[in-house]
């Protein structure tokens, strides 16, 4: 495994992405340490205090702690996959966006382009608002008109600067830019996680049976990173046998292969997107009209009570979310006409399924059968840190809530123990992690080296630099 690593090292281009990723990711954790003028530290901190498992610290999780430091990132890249949903929304209900789409690398720039002014866009209204809602709960030092302007330039260029790292590494280094940014900003809780977890052992929080409590929780993480990779490594394959035909003036046999299709093929972005928009109602509510918050008005108190976290009508359209961007994701980058039609056109067919419109169905439904399954995997893997955090709320629910009320209190009000790798953070790294491993894999295949998993490769990684 050693002499595979340091394959690595011996190919000069794939060592200077790397060293050039590396080098980004590193400019991006020195801009957490960065803070937004006008800031009072203690006052957010009491602010963040009871943020660990509401919306509020999943976007902080996702922004690598930037946001409850309020540095010059505090906004992340949250804008950006704002902007990305909206552009993939308008691709599949408006036409000559679609079309743009379709006409190949010219089509992409130009979306991205405009992806990128929305995301400045948008960073720019998140900014005003958010500085509007700090200065209502007097958590800065400077008076509000001049903390306000302050506030948006910092964030909007902070988030602007975040984008073009994340596109320079996705264009010039290894792996997805944008995953790698929230990937590093989990990966750096980990010293602090395992200090909180020793923590928790040392002063027996659960008294005599912290040990177990502490060893069936490590079982379980063990157990979920088991889960996750062995998921999103499955696939569905369905058999396509290639006719004889002619090439030129040369005859090819007839071969058989199989088409794979993953069954999480949306990775970890349907979680992000459900977050980002169920984190609406929690900054929404933080907001001041007319000198009342939004969450004091009684016609919205009740929506923002029953949509916060751990609350049955938060869980339920969480998981309705991450359902429909499932499917939604995989309708964008994977289309089963297009296959159809480029199986039929060189000579390609199912085993049993007439070419054109009925391979497509074909497909259809075998995607639809497996995005399903995925998307409850998506959910499973959501759910299980809020079921040991604090729970899910059943007894707030009409009629039938007072049953769960006679239930111990670990099952709605959870263990009370905030573990630092929850079930979305563990997605996050374990599926960007396996992404950027089989990226760097396939260069060292390509280059006839051997790759990580066995099997893989032609010819050994030979020995000299």
């Amino acid at each position: 495994m050693l002499e595979k690593f340091l394959n690595i090292f011996r190919i000069k281009d794939l060592r200077t992405r790397i060293g050039f990723t590396l080098g980004l990711l590193a400019v991006y954790r020195l801009g957490a340490h960065i803070p937004t003028p006008g800031i009072d530290a203690a006052r957010l901190a009491e602010l963040f205090s009871g943020a660990a498992g509401s919306a509020l610290g999943l976007l902080d999780l996702f922004n690598g702690g930037n946001l409850r430091k309020f540095t010059v990132f505090a906004l992340g890249i949250m804008p950006y996959i704002t902007a990305s949903i909206i552009f993939q929304l308008l691709t599949v209900i408006y036409e000559p966006l679609a079309k743009l789409q379709k006409e190949g690398e010219l089509g992409r720039r130009k979306i991205t382009q405009w992806t990128r002014y929305v995301t400045v866009l948008l960073a720019i209204i998140q900014s005003f608002f958010i500085g509007l809602t700090l200065t209502s709960q007097q958590v800065t030092t400077m008076n509000k008109w001049s903390f306000i302007p302050l506030c948006v330039i910092t964030l909007t260029c902070g988030t602007a600067f975040i984008m073009w790292l994340g596109e320079q590494i996705t264009e010039r280094g290894v792996g997805n830019g944008m995953s790698l940014l929230i990937f590093t900003g989990i990966v750096v809780g980990i010293p602090s996680g395992i200090a909180q977890l020793y923590q928790k052992m040392q002063s027996g929080a659960w008294g005599g049976l912290t040990p177990i409590v502490i060893i069936v929780l490590l079982a379980l993480m063990v157990a979920v990173v088991a889960f996750i990779v062995y998921v999103e490594r499955s696939e569905r394959r369905i058999p396509i046998q290639s006719a004889k035909r002619m090439v030129g003036r040369r005859a090819v046999e007839g071969s058989s292969s199989f088409l794979p299709l993953k069954v999480n093929s949306g990775g970890v972005m349907p979680v992000i997107f459900a977050a980002s928009i169920l984190s609406a109602p929690m900054l929404l509510q933080q907001l001041t009209l007319f000198g009342q918050p939004l969450r004091d008005n009684k016609y919205l108190e009740p929506i923002f009570r029953n949509l916060a976290p751990a609350e049955p009508g938060y869980e339920l359209l969480y998981m309705a979310a991450i359902i429909f961007f499932a499917y939604f994701y995989i309708s964008i980058i994977f289309r089963p006409d297009d296959i159809a039609d480029n199986m039929r056109k060189y000579g390609s067919f199912i085993p049993g399924i007439r070419p054109g419109k009925r391979t497509s169905d074909f497909i259809n439904d075998v995607l639809t059968r497996i995005t399903l399954v995925g998307a409850l995997y998506l959910i499973i893997i959501s759910l299980i840190p809020q079921l040991i955090t604090s729970g899910i709320h059943l007894n707030h629910l009409p009629l039938i809530g007072s049953f769960f009320d006679r239930m111990p209190s670990w099952v709605t009000n959870g263990l009370g123990f905030t573990f630092y790798f929850g079930g979305t953070s563990l997605l996050i790294v374990v599926g960007v992690a396996m992404d950027t491993v089989q990226q760097v894999e396939a260069q060292l295949i390509m280059r006839h080296y051997d790759g990580f998993t066995p099997k893989s490769g032609r010819i050994k990684g030979r020995r000299s630099w």
